[in-house]
């Protein structure tokens, strides 16, 4: 029954099933082939997907429990008294996200006791629905103060941040899920009442209210797909028009500020972002909006030559969680979101439904292989929000998070990675994806049977074996990846230093074949057999990668990249567990090696380079040769804590030296601020660029205000002490730090801590070294007591004492 019902991706949203009471004319040219259909066996993305299924989706389960998200509901139908309730308003699409990772985990690994959990907790959502539709928690549970986040008027605040209609998008991407997957209606008639009751309050002459972060309008084209209900596809076109209209004041932060058609360029937060370029994309398919589909090219061409990560990630800054400028691409602080990461991939196969060109599979499987994979550890129940490029130990995979989403994405969206492999347009198919898989997919011409053999992404070669072969004649699409066309990424972002093209084996049943190329596939059009098989031998080479020359924080750098892997180094595999001291020439030689036994089996790559570290009283470095290891990026941070670069510096002048044996770099930190990963920034000796350089780690005392704080040096021994120099933090003007209010610096004498008497001292400002002379003392301790501004917090980057 339930394959019955997949006709095309559920992974994407587009359906056509029984329940369909009007006919759905337009969609996109090319349909996905359904993940159903296409079983892996691999020995990279099969186990992951167990992972997922064994431990993710029950851990974030039994999250849901721990943390009082399935008790909202409860609490919403007056089965709880309403006490303490979580943070968020949007928790509620916790559960509903983790309903569709399980109901998509069911298809291909039943179990029976999750689908029983999975009843229950149904039961337990529409037991909390208000009687007109109305599923809310955060309101309906009538807590005795309202979220400030919420108005007392239903939608009032949606553009802003109450997460209704954002709420109600995740309600619909679930509950279409778990209706196709189990062929249940209990779900999809809750989404259906809240779905008619938007249609009933939005529209012209009604309601005037954008959502404020946007993921309804890819929803209600679910339910579009799924019913035939034009009023749904008619809302999701509202929901995009009326932004930036002028009704409501708008902001870049919510692509808000113009009207969606007059968008052209990557702006705000990343993830609204890219879930509303995929609600464009389904919602021209589907109406043959032309302005969308115009929009949408010049909002991927500007991210494409500007506005991503060598990893796949998108969304440069923490603050607004948004897209920066043009080429601002910072590594340390990079923000890249593991929710973008999954919009970005919805986003681009939307892109190659529409276009049927390869280069958004490219970027989708940069994607899938690096940005979004590093979200979670291997282990399943460890994760990342933010995605950096670049750490000196500050980072590390959390076991949840008070805002939870980039977790409970994870759970919904690996089961459905094999609904990426294949698509089709009458008699042609699309192989996009190389993965050892069986597949069994209907075309015009006849069934087809198909088995990929292969080792990839480790290895180049790919076989297809065609076990059963329609009779007539279909064209096969083969996607020839441009990383082996020498095409780092479409545009100018990233090149490979080695533009020298290698070549591309194409063999039916052991012979060369001919083929013609279209839009990055080669193309095989002919009567197949069974029996036959196709061989694809793709030039994996270890490849260096320059950035452009206005992406700054890349200069005189390079990274690697071998296949669809992004590789770093990190401290752990490294000399003095270090990897931001490391240098290695451009000409240098790259060697690979699989390694089984770490990090459940990885390539690794290795090349000969240095280290340097600091003097005292000496601006020459140390220098020393090493063997510099390097490991998928996906793969890092599962062994704890520690340094790690994507890119790797060539020039010594790009490499941040290992810290000179100073007092304060040799001194025990302690601090009111109890996080041993920014205590360690405080004497690593790395030079700010700026008060509000965030590539490196710093000590701030945020969301505190307005009281004294303290940090601490215990020296190994006792000093005679003169002067002291500070960096403070401040990430003004939209961040909550600011330079203190006050400080004074005491030393340590008899077990008591007295004021040094000041001889000179700068005035308190930013950018630069404040320096405070005193007369000498002889000490073991110093401690800066920090007095925060009346409505900021402060921080401090380096801490130097003399």
């Amino acid at each position: 029954m339930r394959t019955k019902y997949l006709s095309i991706a559920v992974a994407l949203g587009i359906f056509s099933s029984e329940l369909n009471a009007q006919t759905v004319h337009n969609d996109y040219p090319i349909q996905p082939v359904p993940f159903t259909q296409v079983h892996f066996h691999d020995d990279f993305w099969a186990p992951k997907i167990e992972v997922n299924a064994t431990v993710s989706i029950p851990y974030t389960l039994q999250k849901c429990r721990e943390t009082g998200r399935i008790d909202n509901f409860l609490k919403a139908a007056g089965k709880m008294p309403v006490g303490k309730i979580t943070e968020y308003p949007f928790d509620d699409t916790d559960l509903y996200k983790l309903i569709e990772g399980a109901s998509y985990s069911l298809q291909t690994r039943p179990n029976p006791e999750l689908e029983k959990t999975i009843d229950t907790l149904i039961q337990i959502i529409g037991d909390a629905q208000e009687p007109d539709g109305y599923l809310y928690t955060f309101r309906t549970m009538k807590p005795d103060t309202l979220h400030p986040w919420i108005s007392t008027k239903r939608w009032e605040k949606d553009p802003d941040l109450s997460h209704e209609l954002y709420n109600s998008g995740h309600l619909f991407e679930a509950a279409v899920a778990h209706y196709l997957a189990t062929g249940k209606r209990n779900f999809l008639d809750i989404a259906l009442k809240n779905a008619d009751l938007l249609v009933r309050d939005f529209g012209p002459g009604k309601a005037a209210y954008f959502p404020g972060h946007q993921v309804v309008e890819m929803g209600l084209a679910r339910l579009y797909r799924v019913t035939g209900k034009k009023e749904y596809l008619d809302l999701a076109k509202f929901f995009l028009d009326i932004r930036g209209n002028g009704d409501i004041k708008g902001a870049e932060y919510s692509q808000s500020h113009k009207m969606v058609t007059d968008q052209h360029e990557a702006v705000g937060h990343a993830v609204r972002a890219a879930y509303m370029y995929t609600g464009m994309a389904d919602v021209a398919a589907l109406t043959g909006n032309k302005e969308y589909i115009s929009a949408i090219n010049d909002i991927w061409k500007d991210v494409m030559e500007h506005k991503i990560y060598l990893t796949g990630g998108i969304g440069a800054t923490g603050h607004g969680e948004a897209f920066g400028a043009a080429y601002q691409l910072p590594n340390m602080s990079a923000y890249a979101e593991t929710c973008a990461s999954i919009a970005n991939v919805y986003w681009n196969s939307r892109m190659f439904l529409m276009n049927g060109d390869a280069q958004y599979i490219d970027v989708l499987e940069r994607i899938l292989y690096n940005g979004l994979l590093s979200g979670v550890s291997l282990s399943g129940d460890r994760f990342f929000y933010p995605n950096p490029l670049a750490s000196m130990g500050q980072h590390q995979r959390s076991a949840w998070f008070g805002c939870a989403c980039c977790i409970s994405n994870m759970t919904r969206f690996m089961p459905s990675i094999p609904g990426y492999v294949y698509a089709k347009r009458e008699n042609e198919l699309y192989l996009n994806l190389y993965v050892a898989s069986t597949s069994s997919i209907e075309l015009p011409a006849g069934k087809l049977e198909l088995e990929q053999i292969t080792e990839y992404p480790w290895k180049g070669q790919v076989a297809l074996q065609l076990n059963q072969a329609p009779a007539n004649a279909f064209s096969l699409h083969l996607r020839i990846p441009g990383w082996a066309k020498q095409e780092a990424v479409p545009g100018s972002l990233y090149a490979f230093m080695d533009t020298q093209r290698k070549p591309i084996r194409l063999l039916l049943n052991g012979k060369a074949l001919d083929y013609t190329m279209e839009k990055g596939y080669a193309v095989i059009k002919r009567t197949w057999k069974k029996g036959d098989r196709l061989q694809l031998e793709l030039p994996l080479e270890i490849e260096k990668v320059i950035a452009n020359q206005q992406v700054k924080d890349d200069q005189n750098r390079f990274a690697l990249q071998r296949g669809p892997i992004v590789y770093c180094i990190e401290g752990v595999d490294n000399k003095d567990n270090a990897a931001n001291n490391i240098v290695v020439d451009r000409s240098a030689a790259i060697t690979a090696k699989y390694e089984p036994q770490l990090l459940n089996g990885v390539m690794v790559l290795t090349a000969k380079g240095s280290s340097t570290k600091r003097q005292v009283n000496s601006k020459t470095l140390l220098r020393s040769e090493q063997t510099v290891k390097a490991i998928p990026y996906y793969s890092w941070n599962n062994r704890g804590p520690g340094e790690m670069q994507v890119w790797i510096p060539y020039a010594e002048s790009a490499a941040l030296p290992m810290p000179a044996p100073t007092i304060a770099s040799k001194s025990k930190v302690s601090s009111s601020q109890n996080n041993s990963r920014m205590l360690r920034g405080l004497n690593d000796q790395y030079e700010p660029s700026s008060s509000q350089d965030r590539n490196s780690i710093y000590l701030h005392w945020w969301p505190k205000e307005n009281t004294t704080e303290w940090v601490q040096y215990n020296f190994d021994k006792e000093y005679s002490i003169s002067s002291s120099s500070f960096y403070w933090f401040d990430d003004g003007p939209f961040g909550g730090c600011r330079i203190p209010q006050s400080y004074t610096l005491q030393y340590e004498k008899n077990g008591k801590y007295l004021p040094v008497e000041i001889e000179k001292m700068d005035p308190i400002s930013k950018d630069g070294y404040n320096v405070i002379k005193f007369k000498p003392v002889k000490t073991t301790a110093l401690r800066l007591e920090v007095k925060l501004p009346e409505k900021h917090s402060a921080g401090l980057h380096e801490w130097i004492v003399n």
